[in-house]
């Protein structure tokens, strides 16, 4: 008997990098199924990724069509926005100057809405000043950077506390928005539950002229936190 070559054998064998049968059943599954698709390996690539950008859009980040000009001048009508979904999770609350997404379905309409939120709970929101500006916890608010040319803070006063959980929204084209000072009297007062924001809106990413980082602008900076229980600033 040849131990010699026996031995040789089982050497080559066990050498690393020589697949083995568990090597070998690692892609056996993938492989019967490109088999068995028409098309083989290409569509199943094409599928892998279908599924890929279908929890991508249902988890991380969605595009948004803006759909009017309520929030021009810095959002067009046509423009697409990423509005990124996992903004508000894990304990990070909506911010005022935060440009938001949100089901308006039972208070607002039944669509989706994007507005900027002004006010969230607890806050005391009142327009207008002798300067003509908002108010957020008795601390005027200049919007001249993101608002309309030509637009006041609004055309209609109004003097309102944020209930807890809920947000006060305004859009920037203040003399063609329907926000929550429109429904003021309606069932919910107007605001925006925080469990029905869909996310944030971080990029303009079309058309490519358009394309930008959308950021919190510096002007609610200095508002404090609201008083008798304080409020996400």
């Amino acid at each position: 008997m040849d131990t010699e070559a026996q031995q040789t054998e089982r050497d080559r064998s066990s050498r690393p990098g020589t697949p083995g049968p568990e090597g070998r059943s690692r892609f056996a599954l993938p492989s019967r199924v490109a088999d068995w698709l028409p098309g083989g390996r290409i569509t199943l690539g094409v599928f892998a990724g279908l599924v890929f950008l279908l929890l991508l859009n249902a988890f991380v980040v969605q595009p948004f069509e803006i759909p009017s000009g309520s929030m021009e001048r810095g959002l067009r009508i046509g423009d697409r926005v990423l509005v990124n979904k996992v903004a508000y999770r894990f304990g990070a609350q909506p911010r005022r100057g935060d440009v938001i997404v949100f089901d308006g379905t039972g208070y607002f309409g039944d669509a989706d809405y994007i507005k900027r939120v002004v006010g969230v709970g607890g806050d005391h929101v009142v327009c207008c000043d002798r300067n003509g500006r908002i108010e957020v916890n008795g601390r005027p608010v200049d919007e001249t950077a993101f608002l309309y040319p030509g637009d006041g803070a609004s055309g209609v006063p109004f003097d309102v506390v944020v209930p807890s959980g809920r947000l006060f929204v305004l859009g920037d084209h203040r003399s063609d928005s329907s926000d929550s000072r429109d429904h003021l009297g309606s069932p919910g007062g107007g605001m925006v539950p925080v469990g029905d924001v869909i996310g944030r809106a971080d990029w303009i990413v079309w058309p490519y002229r358009h394309w930008t980082h959308l950021t919190r602008p510096s002007a609610y900076a200095r508002v404090p936190a609201a008083p008798a229980g304080g409020a996400h600033g």
